[in-house]
């Protein structure tokens, strides 16, 4: 996916618990940094940083309140690249449970980048 602004601001965007409640519109708590536990969602996403590159990459194990009993966390990884007109944005999320992969495929897009477009939309978000 491309995103119109640069390699950290979209990096800020999904890390940063102030401005991820912003993009999305739902509170967001947590620290940005390896080990670091987070919540997405009004408390609905629950994860752990294992892997922060600024600007480059992204590995978070994560849950939802959701998740299948004795279900293991799932990994997300995000890898951000300079591109022509801002950002190219790829995501592997793997182990999320079949029972619920359709959902989740299509929560990611009306969940977060739809509104991670629309903010990056705005003047002066960059």
């Amino acid at each position: 996916m491309n995103v119109a602004a640069a390699p950290n601001a979209v990096y800020d965007a999904l890390v940063n618990a102030k401005t991820l409640a912003a993009v999305t519109g739902a509170a967001a708590t947590g620290a940005a940094r390896v080990g670091g536990r987070f919540t997405a969602w009004d408390g609905y996403i629950l994860g752990v940083h294992k892997a922060l590159v600024p600007g480059k990459r992204i590995v978070q194990e994560w849950t939802t309140t959701e998740w299948p009993e004795g279900a293991r966390p799932s990994t997300l990884e995000l890898t951000l690249e300079t591109a022509k007109d801002g950002t190219e944005l790829r995501m592997v999320h793997s182990d999320v449970p079949a029972s619920q992969a359709a959902a989740y495929r299509q929560g990611w897009i009306d969940y977060y980048w739809t509104p991670l477009q629309k903010y990056f939309s705005k003047k002066g978000r960059t």
